[in-house]
């Protein structure tokens, strides 16, 4: 079996990581792909939507699709998890199971501050979600996105040519309360 692990905060999912999940079904060979969802990403200090309201958007995006499956370990645990616990997880779950890890350009980068980061190559191969701008070397796997989106530009304008349709509304009025209450 193969599977693919995307994680994220999700603080909300937008469509970047709808077409992050749709190139991985379409390009990767694979049997299954997990979205975990973050209670808190270890880089972060807080979210801005609980972690539950984020895993009800995510399965209102993805639900329908045998392949995907919400995975809520990370949020279930109700703190940060770095991922190497989510990987070890989903190997005891999935034994005998080749997994990739995808990541965006940005957390790419940042790949050798992760918590255990030199045991965690170890047990996944990694996949970038590409994004003009940044170089990669040459034997990587590359997920072409190219969508110039980050939750945290869209938290703050609300550009709803951004949102996927089946969320938009609810996500627009969480995020225009929240930042007025």
């Amino acid at each position: 079996m193969k599977i693919a692990i995307f994680g994220g905060s999700f603080d909300p999912p937008h469509l970047g990581h709808q077409k992050i999940v749709h190139k991985a079904l379409e390009l990767l060979d694979i049997d299954k792909l997990l979205v975990v969802p973050t209670y808190l990403n270890p880089f972060k200090e807080s979210s801005r939507a609980p972690s539950d309201l984020r895993k009800k958007w995510l399965e209102q995006l993805f639900g329908n699709c045998k392949k995907i499956t919400i995975l809520p370990f990370e949020s279930d645990l109700k703190r940060q998890v770095p991922t190497i616990e989510t990987i070890l997880h989903v190997k005891h779950t999935y034994p005998h199971t080749k997994l990739y890890l995808i990541v965006g350009s940005d957390s790419y980068a940042t790949l050798p501050q992760w918590t255990r980061y030199e045991e965690l190559i170890t047990h996944v191969e990694i996949v970038v979600a590409s994004r003009n701008g940044f170089e990669y070397p040459k034997d990587l796997k590359i997920l072409p996105i190219n969508v110039n989106i980050s939750s945290s530009k869209l938290r703050e304008n609300l550009d709803e040519i951004f949102i996927p349709k089946r969320i938009r509304q609810e996500v627009k009025e969480y995020y225009s309360k929240e930042s007025n209450g």
